[in-house]
């Protein structure tokens, strides 16, 4: 059957209440051949994010309407390894009915890194020296990664994409990766020179994909930023909670969206 991820907006719920719905949940999924897999609670946003085994949305609707009434606003096919790789799980943490009151709000910062003139450095290198310089940023980048709290999503050939619980994590990542390629530079004949961008969200957008507009935020600011330079969206900027750190903000035309985005500079030397 195919997975699903939906979203409610549950302003005002408590982990208890959200909790207690998904028990309810649970309680009634066999009669329509449905599995609750798990969920995401923002308490902050108010916003609940349920993963569904189900024969298709609707029927994962009509459980939500007999046991408890909180219909989905929004349903979206999901595949289960993207859903593992941006949130770390695809099945309940604990026992049902022990659920933690500091429940996973499901927010993630993405990151995407990217080599600059990596096309000319093939040309010019060969193939093999090539390969040589992108293992070596994959070992930094996963190194940095690794350190701190972050989790590879995918490798896109000349870069690594990454998701991170907090902004705050993400930024001080990017920001260490960028003076680990400083680092190696200093000590390289052939330099590594990189980009980086940033952008955060919830799982369910207006998108049919998990996390949509996020990625594709964090990847144009990634392919706008210049070499050895990290962009951050303006939802960065108001998570991250240390301005003095974001310079040079203004707007840019991104391929993918109508209007100029707002996007700020990372000053990551010193």
């Amino acid at each position: 059957m195919p997975i699903f991820m939906d979203r409610h907006d549950l302003a005002g719920a408590s982990a208890e209440d959200v909790a207690e719905a998904h028990l309810k949940d649970l309680s009634i999924q066999d009669q329509y051949g449905v599995k609750f897999l798990t969920y995401w609670f923002d308490h902050r946003r108010g916003t609940t994010f349920c993963l569904i085994d189900a024969p298709d949305a609707e029927t994962a609707q009509c459980v939500h309407r007999e046991a408890h009434g909180f219909i989905a606003g929004e349903v979206v096919e999901v595949a289960l390894s993207a859903v593992e790789a941006f949130l770390g799980r695809i099945q309940d943490p604990e026992a049902a009915g022990a659920i933690s009151k500091d429940m996973d709000p499901g927010h993630r910062a993405i990151l995407f890194t990217d080599i600059v003139g990596s096309t000319e450095m093939t040309s010019r290198l060969g193939d093999l020296m090539a390969t040589e310089l992108i293992r070596a940023h994959d070992a930094l980048v996963r190194g940095c990664l690794g350190r701190l709290s972050g989790r590879e999503v995918k490798h896109t050939g000349d870069g690594i994409m990454a998701a991170f619980s907090s902004a705050a994590s993400a930024v001080d990542c990017a920001i260490e990766i960028q003076r680990e390629f400083h680092r190696y530079n200093a000590g390289n004949a052939e330099p590594i020179h990189i980009r980086i961008g940033l952008d955060c969200g919830e799982p369910v957008e207006d998108s049919n994909d998990l996390f949509g507009t996020t990625v594709q935020l964090a990847a144009r600011l990634c392919a706008t930023a210049h070499s050895d330079q990290i962009l951050i969206s303006e939802n960065i900027y108001q998570e991250y909670g240390k301005a003095d750190v974001f310079t040079h903000g203004g707007r840019h035309k991104l391929k993918g969206f109508t209007k100029p985005v707002m996007a700020y500079r990372c000053e990551w030397l010193g």
